[in-house]
């Protein structure tokens, strides 16, 4: 027998000293054997040992065998310790019984010290190998969400190095991306509590959503820099170029999509590009969509939008107030926005403030 079963534990119960004493001077030399005379006392050795397996008589006083097994069976401290009986009923009904109730085996007196010692032998053998298979698939779920932490890691890197491209090339809207990610958690967060697009939202997963909204803009990335940093209002020309970024949004991030086979962080983001400029009313852009047409995500990010630009500089415009921002958007409720929404906004409107007041200190703005 090898050293590694050698100091396995073994715990022989049976209430007959002849028994425990001829199955203790077959098994020491192979196993550390422990005996005990009932079951009762079996449960009292359990509280300070833990053996690699039991060998557990059936026909004892007070407790008998097939009690015992319940309620090990029953308690997860216990459970997993394999149980072999040992036992001189030799019936089928009695064996079955004793599987049934969660026995490895099921060994008739009288037996064969060889047979037996080979029977735990491999009952010894698949209890480890159990182990080190559980063992393994732990490891490997470790691994394989470690893999999937770095591949969401990647991917939202990609996500802010585009965003922040857009950023770069359009001047006048320096954080407009980080800001819109926070106004859309709050709205979100408050949504979600009190339970308003429950069915919609219910199996949105929130840590791609909100990384996503980084790409609305994207679309920006194909207008020219004359139109986007132009020091002035927009002509009716240059504004229906600058119009077609939301299509064009859409057009990049299928794109992107075609040419990988992961791309659920992207399912989002087409939708936040595509729909964050169509209006409750229908009046919006690029689908004239109305109501509850309008994605959820869309409706919710055009509050974002809209709140960051009204407190933005712009190059035709200064920034204004959070309180008339604030005015702006609730009386927009039923023709830009969805009414429903715009509650919620009202509910978050002080931590929408904080976030533009701590954009207006940091870069010295006097709102008007």
């Amino acid at each position: 027998m090898s050293e590694r079963n050698a100091r396995k534990k073994i715990l022989l119960v049976d209430d007959n000293l002849a028994n425990l004493t001829m199955g203790k001077q077959m098994l020491k030399d192979d196993y550390e054997v422990y005996t005990m005379p009932s079951a009762a006392k079996l449960f009292e050795f359990l509280k300070h040992i833990s053996p690699n397996l039991i060998l557990l008589d059936i026909e004892m006083p007070e407790m008998n065998g097939y009690e015992a097994i319940k309620i090990l069976k029953s308690d997860e401290k216990y459970a997993d310790i394999p149980v072999i009986f040992i036992t001189a009923k030799n019936d089928e009904a009695s064996e079955l019984e004793g599987l049934r109730l969660g026995a490895i085996d099921y060994v008739t007196k009288p037996f064969s010290a060889p047979l037996l010692l080979k029977r735990i032998e491999n009952h010894m053998l698949m209890a480890e190998q159990k182990i080190e298979l559980r063992d393994f698939n732990e490891n490997l779920q470790v691994k394989v969400l470690e893999k999937s932490i770095q591949v969401f890691e990647l991917q939202n890197a990609v996500l802010s190095t585009v965003a922040e491209i857009v950023e770069f090339r359009d001047h006048a809207t320096g954080g407009h991306v980080e800001r819109t990610q926070g106004y859309l958690k709050l709205l979100l967060d408050r949504m979600i509590r009190e339970k308003l697009y429950e069915e919609e939202t219910k199996d949105w997963e929130l840590a791609f959503l909100l990384p996503s909204a980084q790409l609305h803009d994207v679309g920006k990335i194909s207008v020219s820099d004359a139109i986007l940093n132009k020091p002035g209002k927009l002509s009716d020309e240059e504004f229906a170029i600058m119009k077609q970024h939301s299509a064009l949004g859409v057009e990049a991030i299928r794109r992107i999509k075609e040419n990988t086979s992961d791309n659920g962080f992207l399912y989002h983001a087409e939708i936040f590009a595509g729909t964050h400029h169509e209006k409750w009313d229908g009046s919006g852009y690029p689908g004239g969509l109305k109501g509850e047409e309008i994605p959820l995500q869309g409706r919710l990010m055009a509050i974002a939008d809209v709140y960051d630009a009204l407190i933005s500089v712009r190059p035709y415009k200064k920034s204004m107030s959070t309180e008339k921002a604030r005015e702006i958007i609730v009386d927009s409720s039923g023709s830009h926005f969805d009414p429903a929404i715009v509650k919620i906004f009202i509910a978050v409107e002080e931590d929408f403030a904080a976030i533009a007041k701590a954009y207006h200190a940091k870069h010295g703005i006097v709102a008007a």
